[in-house]
């Protein structure tokens, strides 16, 4: 349940991107983007802060450890492939239905955390934004990782629960019964857009 909106709150939309919301996933992609375009528009309207993310993991520390499931290519041949096919496919493009605007944030994160390693934490603090609003894919990688970090930061956390979805069923449902809800509050974007219009009415 949300409780309130602090007035400089921030949206944060995860990986919306057409490399990866064309993978098989629990929920509507989309309803989901659908969803988010929703959430975008609120923001604009409110004039609050857009922040959207994209994922390039290529080349990041992480993809060569040993894993039991690789998320990208391992072999050093097939990243380079990778490396190659990737923009040609448009992998890390935003997808059309999140029209970018000259004043939003611009993300590249190489792992599931937002703030590892970006400017993101940077930008957020000098437009004072206390609280931030979640969306994206997948729910229990990036939305997570990033959410999690976000709490250890000192943000408030809103999670659009009807704008994120994941691969897997069972780690969707898990984030948000076990873990946002002790980091932070849900809500769904129609409840966060009631909210964020009776805040700016104040």
């Amino acid at each position: 349940m949300i409780t309130t909106i602090d007035k400089q709150t921030a949206l944060i939309l995860i990986d919306l991107q057409k490399g990866l919301v064309k993978m098989e996933a629990a929920g509507s992609v989309k309803k989901i983007l659908l969803k988010a375009s929703m959430l975008v528009d609120v923001f604009r309207t409110a004039r609050l802060p857009i922040v959207i993310v994209h994922v390039d993991p290529l080349g990041a520390a992480w993809t060569k450890t040993r894993v039991e499931v690789a998320s990208v290519p391992q072999n050093p041949f097939m990243q380079t492939i990778a490396k190659v096919t990737m923009p040609i496919m448009g992998f890390t493009d935003i997808v059309p239905e999140i029209v970018i605007q000259p004043e939003d944030i611009l993300i590249e994160k190489k792992s599931w955390n937002a703030f590892f390693q970006t400017s993101l934490d940077k930008e957020l603090k000098k437009r004072k934004i206390t609280q931030i609003v979640l969306a994206g894919i997948s729910t229990s990688r990036g939305v997570e990782g990033t959410a999690r970090a976000a709490s250890e930061l000192g943000y408030n956390l809103i999670f659009a629960t009807d704008a994120m979805t994941d691969k897997v069923k069972d780690a969707h449902d898990n984030s948000i019964r076990n873990i946002f809800p002790r980091i932070g509050e849900l809500g769904t974007v129609m409840e966060i857009t009631r909210k964020l219009s009776s805040v700016n009415k104040k």
